[in-house]
Formats: structure tokens, C-alpha cells, sequence
């Protein structure tokens, strides 16, 4: 695993990314004054899966949002039900 200063990682910051992202590099070792400060690795690549419409059916959506606002602005001014 190489290791890169931090001016050096700063100025090829993009290429040593692409290290990483291709494969080429497992990690990137960055280090401060001779001492390993942080690791550069590729994220992984996992798929958030379907999550169009998990919640249908979960809760009613109101035919308008304007239904309840007498009630709110009365709630806001503290009157009570």
C-alpha cells in the first residue's frame, strides 16, 4: 500500500482517487510528518434496492393540504379543542 504525504496526496488528489475507484489500489495510505494520518479506499458499491413507493398505503394523503388550517391557526393562537 503506498503511502503520500499530504502535500503529494493534495496535488494528485484526483489521480490517486482513481487509484482506488479502478482497483489498481486497495488503499491509500496519507501521511503527516512521516506518521500515517488517513487511509484512501474506495467506497463500496452497494445498491440502495427499490424504494419507489415502501410506503403506499402506510398513511392517507389528504385530497388538499388546506383542510386543517382553522384548526392549526387556532392551536397557534392557544385555543384548545
Amino acid at each position: 500500500m503506498p503511502t503520500y504525504n499530504v502535500l503529494e496526496a493534495k496535488t494528485q488528489l484526483s489521480r490517486l482517487i482513481e487509484a482506488v475507484e479502478s482497483g489498481r489500489e486497495r488503499e491509500i495510505v496519507i501521511a503527516r510528518n512521516g506518521k500515517p494520518a488517513a487511509r484512501l479506499v474506495a467506497m463500496d458499491a452497494r445498491s440502495a434496492g427499490t424504494r419507489i413507493g415502501v410506503a403506499k398505503g402506510s398513511f392517507k394523503v389528504p385530497e388538499t393540504i388546506d383542510e386543517d388550517n382553522l384548526r392549526i391557526e387556532a392551536l397557534f393562537n392557544g385555543d384548545s379543542e
